[in-house]
């Protein structure tokens, strides 16, 4: 199979030196830039991605609006590009569904790790074996990775959900920080325990999950996380 990347930033250097990350990373691989967000999701709609690279400022629309129109219909990789410390950008890119961001000036051989530790991810999905799972009030369907709350829907990005499916799928077990890094985000982000704790706090905001008291996520400090309760059918 023949990977298609997308890759979208204004400024031409930036993107083509992405495009020779992703031909160093895949040489068979096929990329499209564009320069502005409308030509993105103009390439978007006419063929068919498995990695988008996203810078976030740009002519409109600007990266994030881009970001959450291509997950309204897919759940394509997304790698966002942000300025150096702005907070702000990495914390609203996640929530529009981005599954990871690197900040510029980016390290050419981190650009690398992040991209293949990304398309890996979705190409070593974990086979779902039991559908149905409940605990309390929440309930998971596996088949259709929907996630609910009291029978409401919650919206969770594709991270935050494989994250929780690991969690149930280890339920009652403590899971070390190294271990989810590795299964959700892959080998480069054993190290990463920032993320990891962001994503877990995110997590328990939307499952309405008291840290102090919790009813799903445990932390079990300097160690890792484990999901309590459980019933698959």
């Amino acid at each position: 199979m023949t990977l298609n990347v997308l890759i979208v930033d204004d400024a031409r250097d930036v993107a083509e030196a992405v495009g020779f990350g992703a031909h160093m990373n895949w040489p068979d691989c096929r990329v499209k830039i564009a320069g502005d967000g409308q030509a993105a999701l103009q390439y978007f709609a006419e063929e068919p991605f498995d990695l988008v690279v996203l810078d976030v400022a740009m002519p409109p629309p600007d990266g994030f609006e881009v970001c959450q129109r291509i997950r309204q219909v897919s759940k394509i990789p997304i790698l966002m590009l942000t300025v150096q410390d702005r907070t702000l950008d990495k914390i609203r890119a996640l929530d529009l569904g981005a599954d990871d961001y690197l900040t510029k000036p980016f390290d050419h051989l981190e650009l690398l790790a992040r991209m293949r530790a990304l398309v890996r991810r979705l190409q070593i999905a974990a086979p779902t074996t039991q559908a149905e799972f409940t605990s309390g009030d929440l309930s998971v369907d596996r088949t259709i990775r929907q996630v609910r709350m009291k029978g409401t829907v919650v919206t969770l990005t594709p991270l935050e959900y494989d994250l929780l499916d690991v969690l149930i799928c280890h339920a009652g077990t403590v899971l070390s920080h190294k271990f989810l890094l590795r299964c959700v985000w892959g080998q480069e982000y054993v190290e990463e325990i920032h993320y990891l704790k962001e994503y877990i706090h995110r997590l328990r905001q939307k499952l309405g999950d008291d840290a102090n008291a919790p009813q799903y996520v445990q932390t079990e400090r300097g160690f890792g996380y484990c999901f309590v309760g459980s019933r698959y059918h």
